[in-house]
């Protein structure tokens, strides 16, 4: 079963497919940006918003991002489904 990870403004990637969850800001990233805009590689899920993160997956795509690069791994490696666990059993705590 494929793992969807949100990347903001409720657009989702599959987990299994990422490569590197990279910064724009570097020429050889704004190199790959381009490269997979030119040849229809690129998917801009930042709803018109400044890119942050560049999702590189394995089909060669490009994924651009207006989450940080950290919010993307923190949702990647799990932890925000842990904070929403404390967050509830705290709310069940509260009744």
């Amino acid at each position: 079963m494929s793992r969807l990870i949100n990347i903001g403004f409720g657009n989702m990637v599959n987990a299994s497919k990422i490569v590197a969850i990279i910064s724009p800001d570097s020429a050889p990233s704004k190199r790959i940006v381009q490269n997979a805009k030119d040849e229809g590689r690129a998917i801009d899920a930042t709803q018109g918003r400044r890119t942050r993160a560049v999702i590189i997956m394995t089909d060669d795509h490009v994924v651009l991002s207006a989450l940080q690069p950290e919010t993307i791994a923190g949702r990647y490696q799990g932890r925000e489904i842990q904070e929403q666990t404390i967050d509830m059993e705290k709310d069940e705590e509260d009744e």
